[in-house]
Protein backbone atom coordinates (compact mmCIF):
# COMPACT_ATOMS: atom_id res chain seq x y z
CA UNK A 1 0.00 0.00 0.00
CA UNK A 2 1.48 3.59 -1.32
CA UNK A 3 1.61 5.79 1.74
CA UNK A 4 0.86 9.49 0.79
CA UNK A 5 3.67 12.79 2.23
CA UNK A 6 2.27 15.85 0.84
CA UNK A 7 2.32 17.57 3.96
CA UNK A 8 5.08 21.06 3.01
CA UNK A 9 7.62 21.60 5.68
CA UNK A 10 6.26 24.89 6.60
CA UNK A 11 3.25 23.29 7.95
CA UNK A 12 5.16 20.99 9.58
CA UNK A 13 7.29 23.40 11.38
CA UNK A 14 4.10 24.35 13.37
CA UNK A 15 2.75 21.01 14.10
CA UNK A 16 4.36 20.95 17.68
CA UNK A 17 0.75 22.15 18.39
CA UNK A 18 -1.13 19.55 16.79
CA UNK A 19 -1.10 17.19 19.75
CA UNK A 20 -2.37 19.13 22.05
CA UNK A 21 -3.86 16.01 23.89
CA UNK A 22 -0.29 14.83 24.11
CA UNK A 23 0.92 16.00 28.11
CA UNK A 24 2.53 14.30 30.87
CA UNK A 25 1.75 14.83 34.55
CA UNK A 26 5.48 13.48 35.69
CA UNK A 27 8.56 12.91 33.37
CA UNK A 28 10.66 10.05 34.87
CA UNK A 29 13.52 11.32 32.88
CA UNK A 30 13.86 14.39 34.71
CA UNK A 31 12.66 13.09 37.94
CA UNK A 32 10.83 10.32 40.37
CA UNK A 33 7.63 9.66 39.62
CA UNK A 34 4.64 7.23 40.86
CA UNK A 35 4.02 3.77 39.54
CA UNK A 36 2.40 3.82 36.44
CA UNK A 37 -0.55 1.16 37.32
CA UNK A 38 -0.64 -1.82 34.80
CA UNK A 39 -3.24 -3.44 33.01
CA UNK A 40 -2.37 -6.71 34.48
CA UNK A 41 -4.46 -8.84 32.22
CA UNK A 42 -4.49 -10.53 28.93
CA UNK A 43 -7.02 -9.18 27.38
CA UNK A 44 -9.14 -6.42 28.20
CA UNK A 45 -12.04 -5.55 26.31
CA UNK A 46 -14.97 -3.23 26.42
CA UNK A 47 -18.11 -2.85 24.06
CA UNK A 48 -19.31 1.13 24.24
CA UNK A 49 -22.93 -0.20 22.85
CA UNK A 50 -23.11 -2.43 25.90
CA UNK A 51 -21.03 -0.69 28.16
CA UNK A 52 -19.89 2.34 29.56
CA UNK A 53 -16.94 3.41 30.79
CA UNK A 54 -16.29 3.55 34.25
CA UNK A 55 -14.08 6.27 36.25
CA UNK A 56 -12.17 3.59 37.54
CA UNK A 57 -10.62 2.58 34.51
CA UNK A 58 -11.37 5.71 32.50
CA UNK A 59 -10.30 9.75 32.86
CA UNK A 60 -12.64 11.58 31.14
CA UNK A 61 -10.14 14.85 30.25
CA UNK A 62 -12.73 16.74 28.39
CA UNK A 63 -16.72 16.33 27.81
CA UNK A 64 -19.08 15.53 26.43
CA UNK A 65 -18.91 11.72 25.74
CA UNK A 66 -22.17 10.59 24.98
CA UNK A 67 -23.57 6.96 24.30
CA UNK A 68 -25.52 5.44 21.30
CA UNK A 69 -25.77 2.74 18.90
CA UNK A 70 -22.66 3.00 17.48
CA UNK A 71 -20.92 3.40 20.68
CA UNK A 72 -19.25 5.94 22.48
CA UNK A 73 -19.71 9.47 20.64
CA UNK A 74 -17.29 12.41 20.80
CA UNK A 75 -19.01 14.99 19.88
CA UNK A 76 -17.72 18.26 18.72
CA UNK A 77 -21.24 20.57 19.16
CA UNK A 78 -19.77 24.06 19.70
CA UNK A 79 -16.48 26.31 19.62
CA UNK A 80 -13.99 25.05 22.60
CA UNK A 81 -15.10 21.61 23.22
CA UNK A 82 -12.80 18.62 22.77
CA UNK A 83 -14.28 15.22 24.28
CA UNK A 84 -11.30 13.38 25.13
CA UNK A 85 -10.55 10.06 27.43
CA UNK A 86 -7.63 8.66 28.97
CA UNK A 87 -6.81 5.40 30.21
CA UNK A 88 -5.99 5.12 33.80
CA UNK A 89 -3.81 1.87 33.00
CA UNK A 90 -0.80 0.96 31.40
CA UNK A 91 0.73 -1.00 28.83
CA UNK A 92 3.88 -2.34 28.45
CA UNK A 93 4.02 -3.72 24.57
CA UNK A 94 1.23 -5.07 23.73
CA UNK A 95 -1.73 -4.47 21.59
CA UNK A 96 -4.50 -2.05 21.26
CA UNK A 97 -7.42 -2.34 19.19
CA UNK A 98 -10.14 -0.20 17.86
CA UNK A 99 -13.25 -0.17 15.85
CA UNK A 100 -13.91 3.57 15.03
CA UNK A 101 -15.69 5.56 12.40
CA UNK A 102 -13.49 9.01 12.67
CA UNK A 103 -15.30 12.58 12.40
CA UNK A 104 -16.49 14.27 8.93
CA UNK A 105 -15.89 18.03 8.48
CA UNK A 106 -13.12 20.37 7.68
CA UNK A 107 -10.62 21.17 10.23
CA UNK A 108 -11.95 18.11 12.44
CA UNK A 109 -8.88 15.92 13.84
CA UNK A 110 -10.21 12.13 15.31
CA UNK A 111 -7.70 10.48 17.03
CA UNK A 112 -6.28 7.68 18.75
CA UNK A 113 -2.89 8.00 20.78
CA UNK A 114 -0.50 5.72 22.51
CA UNK A 115 1.72 7.61 24.93
CA UNK A 116 4.26 7.11 28.12
CA UNK A 117 5.19 9.34 31.02
CA UNK A 118 8.30 10.17 29.26
CA UNK A 119 6.83 11.27 25.88
CA UNK A 120 6.86 8.12 24.10
CA UNK A 121 4.33 8.22 21.42
CA UNK A 122 1.98 5.78 18.70
CA UNK A 123 -0.74 7.56 16.68
CA UNK A 124 -3.47 7.25 14.47
CA UNK A 125 -4.65 10.31 12.98
CA UNK A 126 -7.69 11.10 10.74
CA UNK A 127 -8.71 14.83 9.07
CA UNK A 128 -12.28 15.40 8.82
CA UNK A 129 -11.76 16.77 5.40
CA UNK A 130 -9.90 13.80 4.05
CA UNK A 131 -12.52 10.49 3.35
CA UNK A 132 -9.45 8.81 1.81
CA UNK A 133 -6.14 8.71 4.06
CA UNK A 134 -4.91 8.20 7.47
CA UNK A 135 -2.06 9.07 9.10
CA UNK A 136 -0.10 7.38 11.41
CA UNK A 137 2.95 8.49 13.45
CA UNK A 138 5.25 8.07 16.04
CA UNK A 139 7.61 10.04 18.84
CA UNK A 140 10.33 9.37 21.24
CA UNK A 141 10.97 11.50 24.77
CA UNK A 142 9.00 14.36 23.13
CA UNK A 143 10.63 15.06 20.58
CA UNK A 144 7.74 15.86 17.85
CA UNK A 145 10.67 17.77 15.52
CA UNK A 146 10.94 14.35 13.47
CA UNK A 147 8.76 15.51 10.73
CA UNK A 148 8.91 12.69 8.86
CA UNK A 149 7.94 9.93 11.16
CA UNK A 150 4.40 10.80 9.63
CA UNK A 151 3.50 8.51 7.00
CA UNK A 152 -0.45 8.89 5.01
CA UNK A 153 -1.99 5.47 4.19
CA UNK A 154 -4.95 5.09 1.47
CA UNK A 155 -8.08 3.58 3.59
CA UNK A 156 -11.33 3.14 2.07
CA UNK A 157 -14.18 6.05 2.95
CA UNK A 158 -13.13 5.62 6.76
CA UNK A 159 -15.86 8.28 7.82
CA UNK A 160 -18.55 6.07 5.95
CA UNK A 161 -17.83 3.05 7.91
CA UNK A 162 -16.37 1.23 11.04
CA UNK A 163 -12.95 -0.05 10.54
CA UNK A 164 -10.71 -2.21 12.90
CA UNK A 165 -7.61 -0.14 13.44
CA UNK A 166 -4.70 -2.49 15.57
CA UNK A 167 -1.25 -1.60 16.75
CA UNK A 168 0.98 -4.29 17.38
CA UNK A 169 3.61 -3.20 19.36
CA UNK A 170 6.56 -5.14 20.34
CA UNK A 171 10.29 -3.87 21.67
CA UNK A 172 11.38 -5.45 17.96
CA UNK A 173 8.98 -3.82 15.76
CA UNK A 174 5.67 -1.66 15.69
CA UNK A 175 3.27 -2.40 13.48
CA UNK A 176 -0.38 -0.41 11.82
CA UNK A 177 -3.09 -2.72 11.09
CA UNK A 178 -6.36 -1.90 8.94
CA UNK A 179 -8.60 -4.93 8.84
CA UNK A 180 -5.90 -7.28 9.88
CA UNK A 181 -4.03 -5.92 6.87
CA UNK A 182 -0.42 -4.26 8.26
CA UNK A 183 0.20 -0.89 6.66
CA UNK A 184 3.15 0.23 8.47
CA UNK A 185 6.33 -1.50 9.99
CA UNK A 186 8.33 -0.06 12.15
CA UNK A 187 11.89 -1.99 13.34
CA UNK A 188 13.86 -1.53 16.61
CA UNK A 189 16.64 -0.80 14.69
CA UNK A 190 15.20 1.28 12.12
CA UNK A 191 14.60 4.06 15.07
CA UNK A 192 18.00 5.35 15.07
CA UNK A 193 19.09 1.53 16.61
CA UNK A 194 16.51 2.27 19.06
CA UNK A 195 16.77 5.85 20.19
CA UNK A 196 13.53 6.82 18.73
CA UNK A 197 11.63 3.68 18.98
CA UNK A 198 8.61 4.02 21.68
CA UNK A 199 9.31 1.68 24.16
CA UNK A 200 8.35 2.66 27.62
CA UNK A 201 4.89 1.76 29.05
CA UNK A 202 1.64 3.94 27.21
CA UNK A 203 -1.87 4.69 28.52
CA UNK A 204 -4.43 4.65 25.76
CA UNK A 205 -6.20 8.45 24.53
CA UNK A 206 -9.19 8.56 22.62
CA UNK A 207 -10.41 12.10 21.10
CA UNK A 208 -11.70 14.39 18.87
CA UNK A 209 -10.68 18.58 18.48
CA UNK A 210 -10.88 21.25 15.97
CA UNK A 211 -7.31 21.76 14.11
CA UNK A 212 -9.09 24.10 12.39
CA UNK A 213 -10.34 26.45 14.95
CA UNK A 214 -9.60 29.87 14.58
CA UNK A 215 -7.41 30.35 17.13
CA UNK A 216 -4.66 27.80 16.19
CA UNK A 217 -1.60 29.16 14.38
CA UNK A 218 -2.04 28.79 10.65
CA UNK A 219 0.11 25.71 10.36
CA UNK A 220 -2.19 23.99 12.17
CA UNK A 221 -4.69 25.14 10.40
CA UNK A 222 -3.49 24.49 7.29
CA UNK A 223 -2.28 20.57 8.38
CA UNK A 224 -5.84 19.85 9.39
CA UNK A 225 -7.34 21.15 6.11
CA UNK A 226 -8.70 24.37 6.81
CA UNK A 227 -10.66 26.60 9.03
CA UNK A 228 -13.78 24.92 10.79
CA UNK A 229 -17.31 25.79 10.17
CA UNK A 230 -19.45 25.67 13.60
CA UNK A 231 -22.79 26.04 11.80
CA UNK A 232 -22.00 22.82 10.26
CA UNK A 233 -21.76 21.04 13.56
CA UNK A 234 -22.14 18.72 15.24
CA UNK A 235 -19.01 16.44 14.41
CA UNK A 236 -19.08 13.19 15.91
CA UNK A 237 -16.38 10.42 16.27
CA UNK A 238 -17.89 7.28 17.33
CA UNK A 239 -15.52 4.47 19.11
CA UNK A 240 -17.26 0.82 19.04
CA UNK A 241 -15.12 -0.73 20.86
CA UNK A 242 -11.74 -1.42 21.92
CA UNK A 243 -9.51 -4.26 23.09
CA UNK A 244 -5.98 -3.53 24.60
CA UNK A 245 -3.50 -6.62 25.28
CA UNK A 246 -0.82 -6.15 27.91
CA UNK A 247 2.32 -7.78 26.77
CA UNK A 248 3.39 -7.75 30.59
CA UNK A 249 1.60 -9.60 33.68
CA UNK A 250 2.48 -6.74 36.52
CA UNK A 251 0.17 -4.81 37.96
CA UNK A 252 2.66 -1.89 38.12
CA UNK A 253 5.72 -0.55 35.97
CA UNK A 254 8.66 1.44 37.64
CA UNK A 255 11.10 3.35 35.72
CA UNK A 256 14.53 1.93 36.72
CA UNK A 257 16.44 5.35 35.77
CA UNK A 258 16.47 8.07 33.53
CA UNK A 259 16.99 6.60 30.43
CA UNK A 260 13.93 5.65 29.09
CA UNK A 261 14.97 2.21 27.90
CA UNK A 262 12.52 -0.77 27.95
CA UNK A 263 15.20 -2.99 30.00
CA UNK A 264 15.04 -0.12 32.47
CA UNK A 265 11.31 -0.83 32.89
CA UNK A 266 10.58 -2.64 36.28
CA UNK A 267 7.39 -4.86 36.43
CA UNK A 268 6.14 -5.26 40.06
CA UNK A 269 2.80 -7.15 41.73
CA UNK A 270 2.82 -5.66 45.05
CA UNK A 271 -0.60 -4.36 44.35
CA UNK A 272 -3.91 -5.17 43.38
CA UNK A 273 -5.24 -5.59 40.06
CA UNK A 274 -6.80 -2.36 38.86
CA UNK A 275 -10.79 -3.52 38.42
CA UNK A 276 -11.89 -3.69 35.17
CA UNK A 277 -15.45 -2.35 33.55
CA UNK A 278 -15.39 -4.33 30.40
CA UNK A 279 -15.19 -8.22 29.44
CA UNK A 280 -10.85 -9.81 29.84
CA UNK A 281 -11.61 -12.07 26.76
CA UNK A 282 -10.05 -11.76 22.93
CA UNK A 283 -11.09 -10.18 20.32
CA UNK A 284 -12.91 -11.72 17.88
CA UNK A 285 -11.10 -9.53 14.91
CA UNK A 286 -7.66 -10.54 16.17
CA UNK A 287 -5.67 -12.83 13.97
CA UNK A 288 -3.57 -15.75 14.84
CA UNK A 289 -0.32 -13.33 14.35
CA UNK A 290 -1.93 -10.49 16.63
CA UNK A 291 -3.12 -13.29 18.96
CA UNK A 292 0.61 -14.68 19.51
CA UNK A 293 2.06 -11.47 18.83
CA UNK A 294 -0.08 -9.89 21.94
CA UNK A 295 1.28 -12.98 24.29
CA UNK A 296 4.24 -12.36 26.98
CA UNK A 297 7.76 -13.50 25.94
CA UNK A 298 7.78 -16.66 28.96
CA UNK A 299 4.13 -17.72 27.67
CA UNK A 300 5.46 -17.88 24.23
CA UNK A 301 8.42 -19.87 25.64
CA UNK A 302 6.09 -22.42 27.84
CA UNK A 303 3.50 -22.89 24.40
CA UNK A 304 6.48 -23.46 22.64
CA UNK A 305 7.88 -26.25 24.56
CA UNK A 306 4.49 -27.62 25.26
CA UNK A 307 3.56 -27.52 21.95
CA UNK A 308 7.38 -29.80 20.91
CA UNK A 309 6.35 -31.94 24.20
CA UNK A 310 3.47 -33.11 23.14
CA UNK A 311 4.50 -33.28 19.03
CA UNK A 312 7.82 -35.53 20.49
CA UNK A 313 5.32 -37.72 22.33
CA UNK A 314 3.10 -38.34 19.34
CA UNK A 315 6.12 -38.90 17.48
CA UNK A 316 7.24 -41.35 19.86
CA UNK A 317 3.78 -43.19 20.30
CA UNK A 318 3.31 -43.85 16.78
CA UNK A 319 7.22 -44.70 16.43
CA UNK A 320 6.03 -47.11 19.73
CA UNK A 321 2.99 -47.89 17.50
CA UNK A 322 4.62 -49.11 14.36
CA UNK A 323 6.85 -51.01 15.91
CA UNK A 324 4.38 -53.08 17.61
CA UNK A 325 2.23 -53.16 14.86
CA UNK A 326 5.54 -54.36 12.91
CA UNK A 327 5.76 -56.96 15.10
CA UNK A 328 1.95 -58.27 15.24
CA UNK A 329 2.39 -58.15 11.62
CA UNK A 330 5.29 -60.75 11.53
CA UNK A 331 3.79 -62.81 14.69
CA UNK A 332 0.70 -63.06 12.19
CA UNK A 333 2.10 -63.82 9.13
CA UNK A 334 3.91 -66.41 10.92
CA UNK A 335 0.87 -67.81 12.22
CA UNK A 336 -0.44 -67.63 8.49
CA UNK A 337 2.56 -68.85 7.27
CA UNK A 338 2.01 -72.07 9.23
CA UNK A 339 -1.56 -72.45 8.50
CA UNK A 340 -0.83 -72.82 4.87
CA UNK A 341 2.31 -75.14 5.40
CA UNK A 342 -0.12 -77.35 7.59
CA UNK A 343 -2.87 -77.14 4.69
CA UNK A 344 -0.23 -77.66 2.13
CA UNK A 345 1.32 -81.03 4.09
CA UNK A 346 -2.77 -82.04 4.76
CA UNK A 347 -3.33 -81.96 0.96
CA UNK A 348 -0.12 -83.69 -0.14
CA UNK A 349 -1.43 -86.84 2.60
CA UNK A 350 -4.72 -86.65 0.76
CA UNK A 351 -3.06 -86.96 -2.43
CA UNK A 352 -1.05 -89.71 -1.23
CA UNK A 353 -3.67 -91.66 0.24
CA UNK A 354 -5.95 -91.15 -2.86
CA UNK A 355 -2.94 -92.45 -4.84
CA UNK A 356 -2.28 -95.61 -2.73
CA UNK A 357 -6.22 -96.33 -2.75
CA UNK A 358 -6.02 -96.23 -6.59
CA UNK A 359 -2.87 -97.95 -6.81
CA UNK A 360 -4.42 -100.82 -4.22
CA UNK A 361 -7.53 -101.04 -6.55
CA UNK A 362 -5.87 -101.42 -9.70
CA UNK A 363 -3.72 -104.12 -7.95
CA UNK A 364 -6.93 -105.93 -7.02
CA UNK A 365 -8.03 -105.88 -10.53
CA UNK A 366 -5.25 -107.02 -11.94
CA UNK A 367 -5.20 -109.88 -9.36
CA UNK A 368 -8.56 -110.81 -10.57
CA UNK A 369 -7.53 -111.21 -13.86
CA UNK A 370 -4.76 -113.73 -13.33
CA UNK A 371 -6.83 -116.37 -11.54
CA UNK A 372 -10.21 -116.48 -13.58
CA UNK A 373 -9.77 -117.46 -17.07
CA UNK A 374 -11.82 -115.80 -19.81
CA UNK A 375 -14.95 -118.00 -21.05
CA UNK A 376 -14.61 -119.47 -24.07
CA UNK A 377 -17.52 -119.21 -26.45
CA UNK A 378 -17.33 -123.22 -27.08
CA UNK A 379 -18.06 -123.91 -23.44
CA UNK A 380 -21.67 -124.10 -21.62
CA UNK A 381 -22.90 -123.09 -19.00
CA UNK A 382 -20.68 -125.58 -17.00
CA UNK A 383 -17.61 -123.93 -18.77
CA UNK A 384 -18.47 -120.76 -17.29
CA UNK A 385 -18.77 -122.24 -13.77
CA UNK A 386 -15.79 -124.80 -13.77
CA UNK A 387 -12.60 -123.87 -15.52
CA UNK A 388 -10.48 -126.10 -16.95
CA UNK A 389 -7.35 -127.13 -14.75
CA UNK A 390 -4.25 -124.98 -15.73
CA UNK A 391 -2.68 -127.62 -17.78
CA UNK A 392 -5.41 -129.08 -19.67
CA UNK A 393 -5.25 -128.45 -23.80
CA UNK A 394 -8.44 -126.40 -25.26
CA UNK A 395 -11.27 -128.94 -26.02
CA UNK A 396 -11.06 -129.21 -30.31
CA UNK A 397 -14.09 -130.72 -31.94
CA UNK A 398 -14.51 -133.88 -32.94
CA UNK A 399 -11.96 -135.11 -30.68
CA UNK A 400 -11.93 -136.44 -26.60
CA UNK A 401 -10.33 -135.54 -24.89
CA UNK A 402 -9.95 -138.15 -22.54
CA UNK A 403 -6.87 -140.69 -22.86
CA UNK A 404 -9.46 -143.38 -23.41
CA UNK A 405 -10.10 -141.41 -26.87
CA UNK A 406 -13.99 -141.35 -26.55
CA UNK A 407 -15.14 -139.50 -29.99
CA UNK A 408 -18.94 -140.67 -29.50
CA UNK A 409 -19.86 -136.34 -29.62
CA UNK A 410 -19.75 -136.32 -25.82
CA UNK A 411 -16.75 -134.65 -24.06
CA UNK A 412 -15.66 -135.44 -20.62
CA UNK A 413 -16.74 -133.36 -18.24
CA UNK A 414 -13.95 -133.62 -15.24
CA UNK A 415 -15.52 -136.62 -13.33
CA UNK A 416 -18.99 -135.14 -13.42
CA UNK A 417 -20.58 -136.70 -16.27
CA UNK A 418 -20.52 -136.46 -19.73
CA UNK A 419 -21.86 -133.38 -21.33
CA UNK A 420 -23.07 -133.26 -25.03
CA UNK A 421 -22.00 -130.72 -27.18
Amino acid sequence: MHSFRAIPFAVLSFLTTVYGQTFTDCNPLNSTCPPNQALGVANYTIDFTQNTMSDKVWNVTARPINYGDDGAEFTIAEKGQSPTVQSNFFLFFGQVEIIMKPASGQGIVSSMVLQSQDLDEVDWEFIGGNNSYVETNFFSKGNQTDYGNAIWYPIDAPQDSFHNYTLDWSPEKLDWIVNGNIIRTLTYKDAANGLKFPQTPCDVRLGIWAGGDPSQPQGTIDWAGGKTDYDKAPFTMAVKSVRVSDASRGTQYVYGDNTGSYQSIKVLNDTKPLHLDGNNSPSSSQTMSQKWSGLPQTTKYIIIGVVCGVVGLAVIIFGFCCFRQRRAGKHEKLLEDAKYEKMQGEVMAHRMDMNRMRSEHKMMGASSVEHFSPMSPMMGNAGAQYPFPSQASPMIPGRSPNPNGYSNGYAYGGGRGYQKY
